[in-house]
């Protein structure tokens, strides 16, 4: 199925998803990576406020290159998603609603995305020069001296990204390698 997804969306808008759709997010996302995640998490287990609100909050784990001229920003491919999966229930925990990367998640964040109706999108990587020209808009807002690592906030109009892990814990990455192995079982 294809979509498009205004965020930040509700919970009942991501319940709607599943693993496999094609979905166009357009609205105000986040990038974070592995540094920004630590600072979020510690300052979140000590009690400390952080400089975002995650409530609906989609992260896009994003470290972009410098922007050439003329544009808002530079190549914008996802990066791995497994390396913030340590610090990841609990921003779900305090209202994360959606991630987007690449790769494999840990069962423990499946089953927090479960637990809390998020969604985990996949970006193609190796496609940065094209996903950055869906960003209109791209500011610092947290962590300046952690440089491309820093968290912004992003505009994107029609992001294109896949479900892989729905709210309903189906994961596209076990699915599809379960429906390509029943179809060709036969084949030796």
């Amino acid at each position: 199925m294809e979509t498009s997804l205004h965020v930040p969306a509700s919970r009942e808008e991501l319940t709607e998803l599943r693993a496999g759709d094609y979905v166009y997010i357009t609205g105000t996302i986040y990038t974070a990576r592995d540094a920004a995640h630590k600072r979020l998490y510690e300052s979140l287990t000590q009690g400390e406020d952080i400089p975002i609100s995650l409530d609906g909050t989609f992260l896009y784990y994003l470290g972009p290159t410098p922007a050439r001229e003329g544009r808002v920003i530079g190549s914008a491919g996802p990066t791995t998603s497994s390396r913030m999966d340590k610090y990841t229930p609990l921003l779900l925990r305090k209202g994360l609603a959606g991630m987007i990367g690449k790769g494999k998640r840990s069962e423990e964040v499946r089953r927090t995305i479960v637990e809390q109706q998020a969604v985990y999108f996949a970006a193609v990587g190796g496609a940065g020069a094209l996903l950055s020209k869906c960003i209109t808009s791209a500011e610092v807002v947290a962590y300046e001296d952690l440089g491309t690592e820093a968290i912004r906030k992003l505009t994107v109009e029609r992001l294109p990204v896949i479900v892989i892990i729905d709210s309903q814990g189906n994961n596209l990455y076990e699915s599809a390698v379960q429906g390509y192995l029943a179809k060709h079982s036969g084949d030796n």
